[in-house]
């Protein structure tokens, strides 16, 4: 038997659930007032990447992508001038 021709109206959304409003998220560093990316400021790069040394990707982090591609470069320059460390166990 559908669940349409039960007397329920179905409108395939999956059970009623209403629309999920998304905040438009703003990159942190676009503003005047922000911090410089700058590659000798671990304590900065540090909150981007996770627990275990990885970089964290922009949709989550809300880093435009040009900010993001600055961002992983001063990550990976930390890296190699060991001021950062490329994993953690």
């Amino acid at each position: 038997m559908n669940m349409a021709s039960s007397g329920e109206e179905s409108n395939g959304d999956g059970g009623g659930r209403r629309p999920f409003l998304r905040r438009r998220k703003s990159c942190p560093f676009s503003s005047s007032k922000a911090q410089q990316i700058d590659y000798k400021d671990p304590r900065l790069l540090q909150r981007y990447t996770s627990e275990r040394g990885k970089i964290v990707p922009s949709r989550i982090t809300a880093v435009s992508a040009k900010m993001q591609h600055k961002l992983a470069k001063a990550i990976k320059r930390a890296r190699f001038l060991a001021l950062m460390p490329y994993v953690l166990k």
